[in-house]
């Protein structure tokens, strides 16, 4: 058993080693979207330098833990997209038959699947978030880098529950989109300017509560209960989105068509 499983973990590293290799054939190209999307970010930060300098605080956040947010989530959104950028494109996959190729291996199809593809520009997000982290929270930087790793399984998981709707629903990758982009949008900003229906979403229907939120209120000030919580949901959500994602492979037939078994 536990030689499967490092033989299926290193097969996964293998394959986001070949995607990026693979992107890396016009290193010219790779470079430059890694640093246009650094840039890309960072002018992001002149927005709350100019706020800041209107106020004190936002939404009871200081300048250094605005960063400390937009550290843990560009680093989360980077390394889900570095590892598992398959799961975001899981939906499409699944609609125009493009299965059928992982159906015939030996791997585990859900990692086959997640695996298949890195987005190379994710990089920038990574090292963007991880440039946050050591300016603004140095002396945190295991937690942070901790709690970005926690909070890119929360992402996958969410896209593959999300995209797996795709067995079910055709043309649903409109709808998971959607509801990943509002994630990443509500990820950016402190949950206390938020109504309390709102916050209450963040932490049911999109769960950036427990990629985000949590783990930076644990890195400000450390809490064991809120990090067994964060551990113990992430856990759940991996745990729903495998039973979601085989829950569906039942139902998937060969190019595409669809039928109940």
């Amino acid at each position: 058993m536990l030689t499967e499983v490092k033989k299926e973990i290193k097969l996964v590293f293998l394959s986001i080693k070949y995607n990026i290799m693979r992107q890396m054939i016009n290193p010219l190209s790779f470079t430059l979207n890694v640093i246009f999307m650094m840039f890309n970010n960072a002018a992001f930060i002149v927005q709350w330098i100019i706020l800041f300098s209107l106020k004190d605080s936002f939404g009871g956040y200081g300048f250094n833990e605005m960063m400390l947010i937009w550290g843990i989530s560009s680093m989360s959104y980077g390394i889900s997209y570095i590892l598992f950028g398959g799961a975001f494109n899981l939906g499409q996959t699944i609609e125009n038959g493009g299965l059928d190729q992982y159906l015939v291996t030996p791997r585990n199809l859900y990692y086959s699947v997640i695996s298949s593809y890195s987005r190379v520009s994710a990089i920038g997000d990574f090292l963007y978030g991880l440039v946050l982290c050591l300016i603004f929270y140095h002396k945190s930087i295991l937690l942070c880098l901790l709690f970005s790793i926690i909070g890119a399984s929360i992402v996958k998981a969410f896209a593959v529950i999300l995209n797996s709707l795709a067995f079910w629903i055709t043309r649903s990758d409109d709808f998971a989109n959607s509801l990943l982009g509002a994630f990443i949008s509500f990820s950016i900003y402190p949950d206390t300017v938020f109504n309390k229906f709102i916050r209450v979403l963040m932490y049911t229907v999109l769960p950036v509560g427990f990629a985000v939120f949590l783990p930076v209120n644990i890195i400000m000030n450390f809490n064991i209960y809120y990090f067994i919580i964060v551990i113990l949901f992430t856990i759940m959500i991996n745990q729903i989105s495998h039973l979601v994602f085989n829950k569906g492979i039942r139902r998937y037939s060969s190019s595409n068509l669809m039928v109940s078994r």
